[in-house]
């Protein structure tokens, strides 16, 4: 049987252990947290939107950007001291802009195939994550924000996602605790919720229970290919010790980028830093006040979802400041004060700061497949979008991985139909 070292235990290393695990194969994960799901994946906004499917490149982007580089609160923040990954992966971002019609589509139609797999996995496995069917609604305060929802909707419908408009009426009905005034809206029931963290655990669990060898507080060090596999260099407390595996998967976040380096690929990951608050509902009239659906503001690039009774999760921004994992007063008050404006009756006397890198690729497109070695893949770099896409991501990559060890369809795997999801695989 064929041994995989997967690297990263985030949402993308746990489905992809647990996708090749059920294909048959001997996967060992490692993860240099003491549990899955400590980083990125600990807790983000809760979307499975496939109603976010809309890259960034567009030129709209890089101007709001240029706008609001100085404001320290602006949901697009960029620091402008220079270096060679920025302006390399900046120049790429510009160099996507043709693409961006063709993306948001391709984007869209993978989380609609990913989220098929995702809720199928925690319904066989009994993975309890507060999960809500209650769809996301996009809200917008003006007239050029809603027609361009409206377009993007188009692209959508294309990839194979139907949205609806809504009227200021309807966001009342569909949200009626959300205080201001609004022009319009677009809600998409299709789309859910739910927590990142609890649902990565839980398949962590069910991955063990398939064979999976879950490693945990392994500081992975280095990875070299050799002819017939791949060598994994770890850092222990008796020093380095190595182990010898037929194939890699790297799904190491913001770390694919050195890990790929080594093994002669370049997959040039930013680390994009989002913010997110979690809301203790601490009494009877929070609860009642705080939404049941999930939300995506589009004017504050602001989303959030209910998680189970007592917990709503408001996140958002996008920070480009290197490595840095500094939780700052001032990108943490803007969710703050938009829950007070919003949901006037949500006590913010009990509020939870966090901040995690999303691992972004250039052209917003996840690097799913081979590297330049045959015995080397990744399935990395999903940005914003990493839980809703990942389910996908990881059947692909094994799909790939098994034709490249020359293993014919295996047990257990359930591969995407042609044309369900389109994406480049290398």
């Amino acid at each position: 049987m064929p041994s995989i070292a997967v690297i990263g235990g985030g949402i993308t290393g746990v489905t992809t252990a647990y996708a090749l695990a059920r294909r048959g194969l001997a996967v060992t994960l490692f993860e240099r947290h003491r549990y899955a799901a400590m980083e990125t994946s600990y807790a983000n906004g809760g979307q499975l939107s496939a109603s976010n499917a809309e890259v960034w490149n567009h030129a709209a982007t890089v101007w709001k950007g240029l706008k609001w580089m100085l404001k320290s609160d602006a949901p697009l923040l960029v620091n402008p001291r220079p270096s060679w990954h920025k302006l390399s992966w900046f120049a790429q971002f510009i160099a996507s802009i043709p693409h961006y019609r063709r993306h948001t589509i391709e984007t869209a139609r993978l989380a609609i195939a990913a989220r098929e797999h995702l809720y199928a996995w925690a319904d066989e496995e009994g993975i309890d994550f507060d999960h809500r069917r209650e769809g996301i609604l996009h809200i917008y305060r003006d007239r050029s924000g809603f027609e361009h929802a409206r377009r993007v909707s188009a692209l959508l419908a294309a990839g194979g996602l139907q949205r609806r408009a809504v009227t200021p009426e309807e966001i009342r009905a569909i949200a009626p605790t959300l205080a201001g005034r609004y022009f319009g809206g677009w809600y998409t029931d299709s789309d859910t919720t739910g927590d990142i963290h609890k649902f990565t655990h839980g398949l962590a669990q069910a991955a063990q229970r398939h064979g999976v060898r879950c490693l945990y507080g392994q500081d992975v060090r280095r990875l070299k290919a050799l002819d017939d596999g791949v060598r994994v260099t770890l850092a222990g407390p008796g020093g380095e010790h190595d182990l010898r595996f037929d194939a890699v998967v790297v799904c190491a976040g913001v770390a694919s980028r050195a890990l790929a380096a080594q093994l002669g690929d370049r997959v040039n990951v930013y680390p994009v830093k989002g913010y997110s608050i979690t809301v203790n509902l601490l009494d009877q009239a929070s609860q009642a006040a705080a939404p049941t659906v999930s939300l995506l503001d589009d004017e504050t690039k602001i989303v959030t979802s209910r998680l189970g009774v007592d917990r709503f999760r408001v996140a958002g921004t996008a920070e480009f400041n290197g490595e840095n994992r500094d939780i700052r007063a001032d990108r943490i008050r803007p969710l703050v004060d938009w829950v007070e404006r919003c949901f006037p009756g949500v006590s913010t006397r009990s509020v939870v700061p966090w901040a995690g890198l999303r691992p972004m690729m250039p052209d917003m497109m996840p690097r799913v497949g081979r590297g330049r070695h045959p015995r080397v893949f990744y399935n990395t770099g999903h940005g914003h979008l990493g839980w809703t896409l990942s389910a996908a991501t990881a059947d692909l990559v094994g799909t790939v991985v098994d034709r490249a060890l020359g293993r014919s369809a295996s047990v257990g795997a359930r591969s995407l139909a042609p044309g369900e999801a389109v994406i480049r695989l290398s």
